[in-house]
């Protein structure tokens, strides 16, 4: 097999240049962790950023692709299939929701939500209220709506003009979403946590305050649990800790920890808007995904207890790293943001992947860590470790 070097020459040949890739290319994976194609191993701390949160080849989730493979793949949407079913089932079953749309991924889930959210008030005979409230420094996906409603400009650059109706608000700021919303709010689309933004919990209290305010404005509150949701905060869920409901909820990312899933879950009274012919997806909720996400689903439940004490040892860890440079962690349960000072959050990344750990940084300061909720204590140790060396080994800055 060609190594590191070699796939990735082949590779800068053929594919766009839209991503910032490592010169290092991933052959095998199990549990939580890696090797490459010139044999190296890793211990992966960053797991697809939140996808694997089982880990690399979880047992349950390929003998659900293997036994699913065998028996049926796709036949479209103009027909039920019973793995479909039971999944929409499985995510309706101790939540808010009462129905469930299937699509691939995080930004197909949001553009449903999105689009659903105007049609609810245009089904009711107001029109006029299309007007999607969002957050600056949230980050919702990249197509073309969904790209609007971040509030990150770097990313609308070359894409303009964006879609209309579209505004943002600071994150956490319950005074600025109270003046922004009105007449012509569909709704307000948050992240319990911007983790694109540096792994930004929101306020104690802000998501409960924001949904009294949104539904007092006759708005609906939808919350982005992509990267937040399937058990990565500690909960199923991030909107548990709070104890607040949404009206429609997106997730994708860990849904089946790797195989490209995504759905949208929604209240009765707004998800029975998405009528015949309104919306759809030729993947979304395929018998093959369906599968897997069923299987991933059931084994998130299974595995939630033991994995908050690991996030508990994982961040006492971090928090207690050595040499001055570390400044603080923030964020829930397996989803942490390690602060710095002193080094740039990039070097120290490339010293980790030196070192055999993969984790990602997020501006200068911020490094992510996203591990699988299988994680071990031994491994989250040595985790610890690992970043400590290559934060004392980055090269310091002014």
């Amino acid at each position: 097999m060609n190594g590191n070097a070699s796939i990735a020459a082949r590779a800068q040949a053929v594919l766009t240049p839209n991503y910032r890739q490592a010169p290092v290319a991933l052959v095998r994976g199990q549990g939580s962790r890696v090797w490459d194609a010139d044999g190296k191993e890793y211990l992966d701390l960053i797991c697809g950023i939140a996808v694997n949160a089982l880990g690399h080849c979880h047992p349950a989730a390929v003998r659900a692709l293997e036994e699913q493979g065998r028996a049926l793949w796709h036949v479209s949407n103009l027909f039920y299939t019973p793995r479909a079913v039971e999944l929409a089932e499985e995510l309706v079953h101790g939540s808010f929701a009462r129905r469930v749309f299937f699509c691939n991924s995080g930004a197909e889930a949001n553009e449903a939500m999105l689009k659903l959210a105007r049609k609810v008030h245009a089904d009711a005979g107001h029109p006029e209220r299309n007007e999607i409230v969002a957050c600056v420094n949230s980050f919702h996906g990249r197509t073309l709506f969904a790209l609007t409603v971040t509030g990150q400009e770097k990313y609308h650059h070359g894409f303009e003009p964006l879609v209309p109706s579209v505004r943002h608000v600071p994150f956490g700021d319950l005074a600025a979403l109270e003046q922004a919303l009105g007449p012509h709010t569909a709704a307000f689309v948050v992240e319990p946590i911007q983790a694109e933004a540096g792994v930004l919990p929101s306020p104690d209290g802000y998501l409960a305050e924001a949904r009294r305010l949104v539904h007092a404005a006759g708005a609906l509150f939808c919350l982005d649990e992509v990267q937040t949701g399937m058990g990565r905060t500690g909960k199923l869920w991030a909107h548990e800790w709070e104890g607040v409901t949404p009206d429609i909820m997106s997730s994708a990312k860990a849904l089946a920890n790797g195989f490209p899933m995504g759905a949208m879950l929604a209240t009765e009274e707004v998800g029975m808007h998405l009528t015949p012919g309104s919306h759809a997806s030729t993947f979304g909720g395929t018998a093959l995904a369906s599968a897997v996400a069923l299987a991933t689903l059931r084994e998130i439940r299974a595995v939630l207890p033991a994995a908050g004490k690991v996030a508990e040892r994982l961040r006492a860890g971090l928090s207690a790293i050595p040499g001055g440079r570390v400044v603080g962690v923030r964020g829930r349960g397996m989803l942490l943001g390690v602060m710095v000072r002193g080094v740039k959050a990039g070097d120290v990344v490339v010293a980790a992947r030196e070192r055999g750990l993969l984790v990602n940084a997020i501006g200068d300061d911020v490094i992510r860590l996203a591990p699988a909720l299988v994680l071990t204590e031994a491994e989250a140790d040595q985790g610890v470790a690992l970043l400590a060396s290559a934060i004392s080994a980055a090269p310091a800055i002014a």
